[in-house]
């Protein structure tokens, strides 16, 4: 397990390679270039901190936390403030215990996000990754709006080992999560994921299907314990916190799922997402294979993202 957990620690590391050209080039040459610390100091890191993603708002508050220690600590060297940075940018991540309570009880995991972001195939890999755990996984492919996402889900269910329920293209989703609350039942699955549509455009139509779904799954199974995953493109940045923005109005989102992290330089998406909104990132993924897809760390996320040791960090 832990050869493992060092082997996506290492792929995480390369999958934050443009994120890391992208903001630790500037930070190591604004550490090493300035010999004082001054307004222009911060106003050159600030830059490289927005032009990595991490967005203003969560830009703002890590820059507040390294003036205030800065000062506390009378720092004079700008070289002795990287390492402060680091643990400033970890801070913000840090929303206390990750909870995967799902894991651990009977439960309903409803999954959204708009096309294209990655969420069937994400739906597919965490199946796959319970089912490996020994959890009875049963998956409702209630994305009915596209054939394709049925089609793909099947496919990702026979590569898992894990049941679908599944109807025609167009039918109800409501229907769909009916018929899986009685086999999760009937079959005393530990976990129920539902793959459901994320048309944003159409947010009024969305609401009411997401308020459909959840209507039956209080009424058929209100013991179940619930967990809302938005799955969010990590290439497209200050896009995917305006999508979640807009996720959170229709659902009760409890945690993000943030995808194709190995192919972006904007990978501080991560941290402006967890730091500005309060929604823990649950999972990351970093590749195609069905454990390229890992539980979030932000400590690991952060020494990835500065390529600090692992054998540095605790």
């Amino acid at each position: 397990m832990e050869e493992k957990k060092k082997g996506f620690f290492s792929r995480l590391v390369e999958g934050l390679n443009k994120t890391r050209e992208n903001i630790v080039s500037g930070m190591d040459s604004i550490f090493s270039g300035f010999s004082a610390i001054d307004e222009d100091f911060y106003e050159e890191l600030e830059e490289t901190l927005i032009m990595g993603d991490l967005g203003i708002q969560t830009t703002m508050s890590v820059l507040e936390d390294l003036r205030k220690k800065v000062k506390e600590q009378h720092i004079k060297e700008p070289a002795e403030c990287k390492q402060l940075l680091i643990d400033s940018i970890r801070e913000q991540m840090d929303l206390g215990e990750n909870a995967y309570e799902f894991e651990n009880r009977k439960s309903v995991v409803l999954v959204i996000g708009v096309n294209g972001v990655g969420k069937t195939t994400s739906v597919g890999k965490l199946a796959g990754q319970l089912k490996d755990e020994g959890k009875k996984v049963i998956l409702a492919a209630a994305d009915t709006f596209r054939a394709a996402a049925i089609e793909q889900l099947t496919e990702w269910a026979n590569r898992a080992g894990v049941e679908i329920i599944a109807q025609q293209e167009g039918s109800d989703p409501a229907a769909v999560i009916y018929d899986a609350v009685a086999a999760a039942k009937s079959r005393q699955a530990d976990v129920l994921i539902c793959d459901t549509a994320g048309r944003l455009h159409n947010k009024k139509n969305l609401m009411e299907e997401l308020r459909k779904i959840n209507r039956i799954i209080d009424k058929e199974y209100p013991d179940a314990y619930r967990e809302t995953l938005v799955v969010l493109d990590g290439t497209t940045g200050q896009n995917a916190m305006a999508q979640a923005k807009q996720f959170m109005e229709v659902a009760d989102i409890t945690g993000i799922i943030l995808t194709k992290l190995d192919g972006t330089a904007k990978g501080g998406i991560a941290v402006a997402i967890q730091s500005e909104l309060g929604i823990p990132v649950k999972y990351v993924g970093v590749g195609e294979k069905i454990d390229d897809l890992q539980k979030f760390n932000s400590g690991d996320f952060v020494n990835a993202l500065f390529d600090v040791n692992k054998e540095n960090m605790q």
